[in-house]
């Protein structure tokens, strides 16, 4: 009975279970039939990854960037809203959350070319003309490269292209002449090399516009008689000026100081280095040497010709005071019009050493920044006569010239993934396709900074199409390994810079949702810690732009970097922050991307200028708060910056550990 009574209550048990499991089984389809659409329109499905791959894929492909017009398609099938939503919550704003992915190698700016098709002709400048061409150029290059037609043409034209080592160099005069004035030194220089050329300094003549003295009068004549000697990296570089790793510059006649000098130095993306001037006084007991050799050799100092005297003195002292005695001469100016010398630049352990005659002269230390086998060039210019040109003790094997034999391929130099949360500052840094040792630097240096491995700050290059193929070819295995370039398809050009600096807005605002986005060049040194607390100083949720800003600067209408009025009418630019390292809040970012893809964005070829334009316009409609601080270092560096510009390499090396080593933002300044 009792059994019987016991199996009842067993039988209503499990029949409850049964129950309960049915409710909560409907429960649940119930809620996935309501999730699917939902997942459907936030576009979380695997379709909505068009343009993304992975940072550690080496042969990761944009499989599913199958035309041109992909790329040139609406923002929205390559952008993400949701991160933008969740920071325009912060600010103000309710909107929903979204997950991020890792790594987006393509950057998602639109410019649609048939824009032009559509509108007045006229209605358009000849910049925004230019940029349509560069996109349209760029595109078709993408295509063949990820096509991979690129590739083989690239492996083909390598294999047909050798190089020989030669162990020494020589040319006539006639030669070095007709070859611009240079001698291709084809793999560099190596410990012991020596170079010697053979000339005669012309006689001095008149100038009216000096560029080693200054003029009291417009009409003042002043007669001059300098040349140079530079030794050139040739092949350091590609489409710019090449770095003079050794300047060296006799100034017979002219210099400012009344005296002949030789003066030495180095450049290095048009900037120079520190001068060292060999002014006649020999260099201190208490200076450092180089290989044992004095900096600066001593000379006459007058106009009076004492040599002949000078000899017959030294060779009387000799002989009464003998052979064990040294006897010390006062040597003349190496350098005199219209006499023959033969001047002899050896490269020792610890710089380079110059003679002419036979007698030492100066010795350059070398400098941060260059090496040796860089020295693939020598140039002769100025007020001489070259005879004859050769160097000996070339290395006999070939160095890479290959600029991506800076890259480091180990995994503690990837990028780290994307967070999930919107992020405090995002750097956007503008590179050229062939500047691999300058984004090898940066990694190595101030990207390994706290705040970027956790995900608070993220930083990424932004890099344009490459002239040549074999460029493009090597920036794409880049950028799949380390996932930290962002790929703005337009044929790379400096006038269109100013199109990665809107590219740098549209990924902080669409991709990372930052809350500020600097932008700086790739041989610009940033403090993070330092540039996030000058920001800090602004009150939460107001607009900012900071950097080291120019008020009531006027363009230049002559010479090199002129701006004509048809592409600057105004007198006067608008305040601006120097292009090597500034900052702007999330909403002026939104509103550069916002603009240029309504095309009502006004384009300059100054990208510095033009982001001080636009910030101009935003504040008519919502007020901006300008920083300005000098700590945004235009030129070189200053103790204490907050950004250092025009770093070579290994400068940008040479920053990180004194920052980690001594703990103090101090500069590296010889190159």
């Amino acid at each position: 009975m009792k059994r019987a009574k016991f199996d009842s209550v067993m039988s209503v048990s499990r029949l409850r279970s049964i129950q309960v499991l049915m409710g909560l089984l409907f429960l649940y389809f119930f809620l996935v039939t309501l999730e699917i659409p939902l997942i459907s329109k936030l576009g979380f499905g695997l379709e909505s990854y068009e343009l993304i791959s992975t940072p550690f894929d080496n042969n990761s492909k944009f499989s599913r960037l199958n035309s041109v017009g992909e790329l040139s398609g609406s923002s929205q099938d390559s952008v993400f809203p949701s991160r933008v939503m969740s920071r325009r919550a912060k600010m103000g704003f309710s909107l929903p959350h979204r997950k991020m992915v890792e790594f987006k190698r393509i950057s998602g700016l639109v410019f649609d070319e048939k824009v032009f098709d559509s509108f007045d002709k006229e209605e358009f400048s000849e910049l925004h003309k230019v940029v349509r061409d560069a996109f349209v150029a760029g595109k078709k290059l993408f295509q063949d490269i990820e096509s991979g037609k690129v590739q083989g043409e690239v492996v083909s034209g390598t294999q047909n292209r050798t190089e020989s080592c030669p162990d020494s160099v020589s040319l006539w005069g006639s030669e070095f002449v007709a070859g611009g004035k240079i001698m291709v030194i084809p793999c560099g220089m190596t410990l012991g090399s020596h170079i010697t050329v053979v000339g005669t300094p012309r006689w001095a003549h008149e100038e009216k516009d000096p560029k080693i003295t200054l003029v009291k009068d417009d009409d003042e004549i002043v007669m001059v008689s300098q040349f140079m000697m530079e030794l050139q990296g040739l092949k350091t570089v590609d489409g710019e000026d090449p770095p003079r790793i050794l300047h060296f510059n006799p100034r017979l006649k002219g210099d400012w100081s009344g005296r002949p000098v030789i003066e030495q130095n180095t450049c290095y993306r048009m900037q120079w280095g520190s001068a060292m001037r060999c002014d006649g006084w020999k260099s201190k007991p208490s200076e450092d040497t180089v290989d044992g050799q004095v900096k600066c050799e001593k000379w006459i100092r007058d106009d009076d010709d004492h040599s002949e005297e000078s000899k017959a003195t030294w060779w009387l002292k000799r002989l009464i005071g003998g052979r064990t005695k040294k006897v010390s001469i006062d040597w003349p100016y190496p350098f005199v019009e219209k006499k023959l010398f033969v001047l002899t630049v050896s490269a020792g352990l610890e710089g380079y050493h110059i003679n002419v005659d036979g007698r030492h002269i100066t010795s350059f230390p070398y400098r941060t920044g260059f090496t040796l086998e860089d020295a693939t060039g020598l140039f002769v210019n100025g007020d001489i006569d070259v005879h004859s040109v050769f160097a000996a003790s070339l290395p006999s094997t070939h160095p890479s010239f290959a600029p991506q034999r800076h890259l480091e391929m180990l995994p503690k130099w990837q990028a780290p993934p994307l967070p999930d949360e919107p992020v405090e500052l995002f750097i956007g840094i503008l590179s050229a396709g062939n500047h691999f040792s300058e984004r090898m630097a940066v990694r190595k240096s101030w990207m390994q900074h706290p705040s970027l491995k956790s995900s608070n700050v993220v930083a990424r290059f932004f890099v344009a199409m490459h002239g040549r193929k074999e460029i493009n070819v090597e920036l794409m295995k880049e950028a799949d390994f380390f996932g930290d370039i962002v790929i703005v398809p337009y044929m790379d050009n400096y006038d269109l810079v100013v199109l990665k600096t809107v590219a740098i807005c549209e990924y902080g605002v669409r991709t990372v949702a930052a809350k500020y986005v600097m932008k700086c060049d790739d041989d610009t040194f940033v403090r993070i810690d330092a540039v996030m607390k000058e920001v800090k100083k602004v009150p939460r949720g107001r607009s900012l732009y900071v950097g080291n800003i120019n008020y009531y600067h006027k363009p230049l209408r002559h010479g090199k970097w002129a701006v004509t009025y048809e592409e600057w009418p105004e007198e006067d630019y608008p305040p601006y922050a120097n292009g090597p390292g500034y900052i702007i809040s999330f909403d002026i970012a939104e509103y550069v991307v916002s603009e240029f893809e309504k095309h009502k964005l006004r384009l300059f070829k100054m990208e510095d200028v033009s982001m001080g334009m636009w910030v101009e316009q935003f504040n008519s409609s919502r007020a901006v708060e300008y920083v300005h601080s000098l700590k945004f270092c235009q030129f070189g560096c200053i103790d204490d910056y907050y950004t250092a510009h025009y770093q070579s390499p290994r400068q940008m090396i040479c920053l990180w550990r004194k920052l980690l080593n001594q703990g103090k933002p101090q500069c590296c300044n010889v190159r």
